[in-house]
């Protein structure tokens, strides 16, 4: 009896510890990416930044900054400061380098995390390099988040019904803009 006692105490003690592992795994686990890293050209990133008009004054948003270079552009041309948000931490070291390089550290910041999950509300300049289906899920966040007047720009990929108020073609990419309307 004493044996079978220890056997199943031993077993109990081996299965609380991988539950408690497994937790903790979990718990940590980062989330995959929605959209493979594809960077945006210059080209495409001037265009997308003269679209929005963007000012001195503005505070962009680039959700799923990649290697920052909207951000980074948005600070060295226009004096804009920018939020970079990517869920992949070596796309976020690798924007933090760029920006240490092109002297913005000042006016730029980068965010390892989910873009879902995001605050996003101080944004007076939104840029997007998604996944249609990833545009449509964010879309409502958007316009839970945004101040009314908020600009948002999108390369390649538009926001399903929401028709936008501009559309450019630039380098052989579709660039599209909407600003968010006043709240009804």
């Amino acid at each position: 009896m004493r044996i079978l006692t220890n056997t199943l105490f031993t077993m109990l003690a081996l299965l609380c510890a991988t539950v408690l592992v497994h937790a903790q795994e979990t718990a940590t686990m980062k989330r995959t990416p929605d959209v493979p890293y594809v960077p945006t050209r210059q080209a495409v990133v001037d265009a997308m930044l003269k679209m929005a008009d963007v000012k001195k004054n503005d505070v962009i948003y680039d959700l799923g900054c990649g290697d920052g270079r909207i951000v980074i552009t948005a600070a060295k041309n226009f004096g804009a400061t920018g939020t970079g948000i990517d869920i992949n931490p070596d796309r976020i070291a690798e924007a933090n380098k760029n920006a240490r390089e092109a002297g913005v550290t000042d006016k730029v910041r980068f965010i390892e995390g989910d873009l879902f999950d995001a605050d996003v509300s101080e944004a007076t300049v939104v840029t997007l390099y998604l996944l249609p289906a990833v545009n449509m899920k964010l879309r409502p966040i958007l316009m839970e988040q945004l101040k009314p007047g908020t600009r948002i720009v999108s390369h390649a990929f538009d926001m399903g019904d929401w028709e936008p108020e501009k559309t450019i073609e630039v380098d052989g990419a579709k660039i599209y803009f909407w600003t968010i309307p006043e709240k009804k």
